[in-house]
C-alpha cells in the first residue's frame, strides 16, 4: 500500500526538512517488510486568494486531484479524533489487508482544510487540541507513520 502526505506549503531546507526526512527514510526501511512502501510527500502550492474561505476552497480542490482511486483519505485537522498510536497503527493495518492502494494524509495551510475534502475524508484526525504549524505537523505525521509500522512489524520502537 502506497502512503502519500500530501500537504500544502513547502518544507523548507533546514532542521525540519532534515527530521522530516529522517523519519521517511525509517518508514520506508521499516514498511516494505509489512507490505507499506516509502511515504511520497506531494507539496501544494498556498493559494493566493484574497479571503480566506477562497483559499481553502483552491487548496482542497487541488489536495483532492492528487488523491488515486480508491484511495483512502484521512484528515488532518484539530477538530479530528485523538488516535493512540496502535489505533494508527491498526487503521493502517486494516486498508492493507482490505487491499486499499494507497492511504492519503491530507495537510491543509494556514487556514486549515476545506469543508470539501474534510467531508470527503474516511478518517479525521488531530495531534491535540492544540493548532500545529504545518510543518510540525508533518514531523509528527510521520513519527506516527513509523511508529505504526514498527508496531505492525512487531519492533520494539513503541511502548505500552
Amino acid at each position: 500500500m502506497r502512503l502519500i502526505i500530501a500537504a500544502i506549503g513547502r518544507l523548507k531546507a533546514g532542521p525540519e526538512r532534515e527530521l522530516a526526512e529522517r523519519y521517511r527514510d525509517r518508514v520506508a526501511k521499516a514498511g516494505r517488510a509489512v507490505g507499506l512502501r516509502e511515504v511520497e510527500i506531494i507539496e501544494i502550492r498556498e493559494s493566493r486568494a484574497a479571503e480566506a474561505g477562497r483559499r481553502k476552497l483552491e487548496e482542497a480542490i487541488a489536495l483532492a486531484n492528487i488523491i488515486p482511486e480508491r484511495a483512502v483519505v484521512v484528515a488532518l485537522d484539530e477538530g479530528g479524533e485523538n488516535l493512540a498510536s496502535g489505533a494508527i497503527a491498526g487503521d493502517m493495518r486494516s486498508w492493507r489487508d482490505a487491499g486499499r492502494p494507497a492511504a492519503v494524509f491530507c495537510i491543509g495551510g494556514a487556514d486549515g482544510l476545506g469543508p470539501q475534502l474534510k467531508e470527503r475524508a474516511d478518517l479525521t484526525i488531530a495531534f491535540g487540541a492544540a493548532t500545529w504549524p504545518h510543518q510540525l505537523v508533518r514531523i509528527m505525521l510521520l513519527e506516527q507513520l513509523y511508529r505504526a509500522v514498527t508496531i505492525l512489524a512487531g519492533h520494539p520502537y513503541h511502548r505500552e
